[in-house]
């Protein structure tokens, strides 16, 4: 017997109707996040970086906390982030931003707190520009550290003097550079990082060690502390060399600058040994493909005997950490869909330590073998975690910093998946399931396309979609051909090619998860910001199987793009430039393909985007307006690359998003339901 059971499409509750055992997109206020657990040198604690949002001035803040290895005794420490322990344990440095005004203010500074029972707090610098990677010196004397240092403006204009009392408008900036990027103040970044050493004691003016026209990595000491290794990215106009950069050493007390590697490609993350006779770094050969994924290498200390470390592994080996006995290097990897630490000896291949369906980031390894980093899973999100090098296969989780909101609420459940797209490429992808699911029963899905194009959807949680579960939604995810995670192949598979036949990868995800007869067909949705802001324009130009999309912060015209994005990596995924031979761009934008559109389609971007500028939008918005094609224009106020950095503008994405999917969704479908 065949029953007919009707179906209405989720709407928004109320407050009052609002179920309290599913999770509410209003709980995002209450939401905290935890990051860069550092264990002490005797390994008896963990400090860490505690993220909450303070509702009140729309943002998010940050605060240290410290427990014992165990996890137990947490507790509050000072306000802060990125700590870092003395090499004897008796002091942290970190940054914050104090309450200052002038020019310093809301600037963070470097502050040392006193681990004793005093616990004195030394605020050491009063910097103009934010400094980051910091890095202790081996006997605890000195912090190197990084930081922009801007441009002198050497333009000089004989201006009349103004009259006393004139008010004329402010002198305009000059911008050279082709790539420039935007400050949070709206203004351009003209300058170039450089290398900072300050007295961990006494703090005042930090020493400028490197100079030039170079953008220079994180610091690290050698272990004598007598000189630092560093990676340094040449600035030059020519910005087809982007990807060039060479590891350096800087003797501290001549300031003598020797060059490690001379090979065209970028070299970075060197990460000397416990004895200082070797330095690990990353890097590949220069190319022309748009991913590659990075190799590790190992060199002298002098720069001689470069030599590939496991030459069979095609994932990028990230947070580089030597094992104390100097046997071999430790590293973080993303490999489908999961992130895991591995192990490579000098002379051998790469060997997992830790396992499973996860998304882990070790950010400290103690002397004794004691790890403690960050994890999140499909149904729980990120906490500090720790385990023994000895026994890696246990790992346990210390915090709980979201167990308030997550109490009592149930989540949906995620299923993997692999689907066979166009030549025959097999492609993963993930199914979270509304909250109750019911198999019999037929829900809408939504469609989630990951940005980059060169990126990584992964296993861990998901506020936004246990979010949409909570509301009935089935989400599809999937890291379509040119994701990273699967190897340089498959991220290069859309070289010169993008977008292609990734529509196609997605596609398949779709029809699989119809195929399962748990999805409404009449009722699909599509969204994605940046890479997804594109595939989704290009979707809506290539099928109308979708109820409604949003595409965030898309591109939508690859030849304006070129002139007015600040980014400088677009050329590598075209043949020729668009002033040689237009045609290549004009065939891969979706603004050709509008006059296929026929799906309502909103387009949300943040006022400040300057890597896909409002522009963009404003293009496919008034193509798809003079189409009359149903659209809408949303312009995120205090938003750079993307909707969501404030939380108030997070809300407003889902909020405005689901509203359209609504508006244009099937509201009512007569659904088989076999008892």
């Amino acid at each position: 017997m065949v029953l007919f059971a009707p179906f209405v499409l989720p709407a928004q509750q109320s407050s009052a109707e609002r179920r309290t055992d599913r999770l509410a997109l209003a709980d995002y206020l209450d939401w905290e996040d935890v990051q860069d657990p550092q264990v002490s040198p005797d390994g008896r604690q963990i400090v860490f970086t505690r993220r909450w949002i303070d509702k009140m001035n729309d943002r998010w803040e940050s605060s240290l906390w410290i427990m014992n290895a165990d996890g137990t005794r947490a507790r509050f420490l000072v306000k802060g982030a990125t700590p870092k322990w003395s090499p004897d344990g008796t002091r942290i440095a970190f940054t914050n931003a104090p309450d200052a005004t002038g020019p310093t203010a809301e600037k963070a500074q470097i502050f040392v707190r006193w681990m004793d029972a005093e616990g004195a707090v030394t605020q050491l610098t009063r910097l103009s520009e934010t400094p980051s990677n910091l890095e202790w010196s081996p006997d605890g004397k000195w912090i190197a550290f990084t930081m922009l240092v801007p441009a002198r403006d050497d333009w000089r204009i004989d201006m009349p003097t103004p009259p006393k009392g004139a008010k004329w408008t402010e002198a305009p900036r000059i911008v050279r550079k082709l790539n420039y990027r935007a400050d949070r103040q709206g203004f351009l970044e003209d300058g170039n990082t450089h290398i900072f050493v300050l007295s961990a004691d006494n703090g005042g003016t930090p020493r400028q060690i490197t100079t030039g026209a170079f953008n220079h990595g994180a610091p690290r000491w050698m272990p004598d502390g007598k000189s630092i290794v560093f990676s340094g990215l040449r600035v030059s106009d020519a910005e087809y060399q982007w990807r060039e950069s060479d590891i350096y050493r800087i003797d501290l007390a001549s300031g003598a600058i020797k060059q490690l590697t001379t090979r065209r490609g970028p070299d970075n993350n060197p990460t000397p040994s416990p004895d200082g006779k070797w330095i690990a770094y990353t890097g590949y050969d220069s190319t022309s493909d748009t991913w590659v994924d990075a190799k590790l290498y190992l060199m002298s200390a002098d720069g001689t005997g470069h030599r590939l470390l496991a030459s069979k592994w095609d994932r990028t080996p990230s947070n580089l950490t030597w094992a104390h006995d100097g046997s071999g290097i430790y590293f973080d990897a993303e490999s489908a869909g999961n992130r895991n630490l591995y192990f490579v000896p000098l002379n051998g291949d790469v060997q997992p330590v830790t396992q499973g369906k996860q998304v882990l980031t070790v950010t400290s390894i103690n002397p004794s073998g004691l790890a403690a980093g960050v994890m999140s899973t499909a149904t729980h999100p990120n906490d500090v975690v720790a385990f023994s090098l000895k026994s890696p296969g246990t790992i346990r989780w210390l915090t709980e910093v979201n167990d308030d909101v997550l109490t009592g609420k149930h989540l949906g459940q995620g299923e993997e998946i692999w689907v066979t797209s166009t030549d025959g490429l097999r492609v993963q992808g993930w199914i979270v399931k509304p909250v109750d699911f019911d198999p019999s029963k037929k829900y809408p899905l939504i469609l989630d396309i990951h940005g980059g194009p060169h990126s990584m959807y992964n296993v861990g949680f998901s506020f936004v979609r246990q979010d949409q579960a909570a509301n009935g939604y089935v989400s599809l995810y999937l890291n379509p051909r040119g994701s990273t995670g699967y190897g340089s192949a498959f991220g290069n598979a859309i070289k010169n090619a993008y977008p292609g036949k990734d529509f196609d990868d997605l596609m398949a995800g779709v029809d699989t998860v119809l195929a399962r007869g748990y999805v409404d067909s009449r009722n699909m949705f599509v969204y994605g910001c940046s890479g997804g802001g594109v595939l989704t324009a290009w979707i809506v130009g290539h099928t109308n199987r979708f109820a409604a999309a949003s595409s965030n912060c898309p591109v939508i015209n690859w030849v304006s793009f070129v002139g007015t994005t600040d980014g400088a990596s677009w050329y590598r995924n075209f043949e020729k430039l668009p002033w040689e031979d237009p045609s290549e761009h004009l065939r891969r934008s979706p603004l050709m393909y509008v006059g296929n559109v026929t799906t309502p389609t909103m387009l949300m971007t943040g006022v400040n985007d300057l890597r896909t500028p409002m522009e963009q939008t404003e293009q496919f918005y008034r193509a798809l307006k003079l189409r009359k094609v149903p659209t809408a224009m949303i312009r995120f106020n205090d938003e750079w690359h993307g909707t969501s950095s404030k939380p108030s503008n997070f809300l407003r994405t889902q909020l405005y998003m689901r509203s359209w999917f609504q508006r244009y969704g099937s509201k009512t479908e007569k659904v088989a339901v076999v008892p």
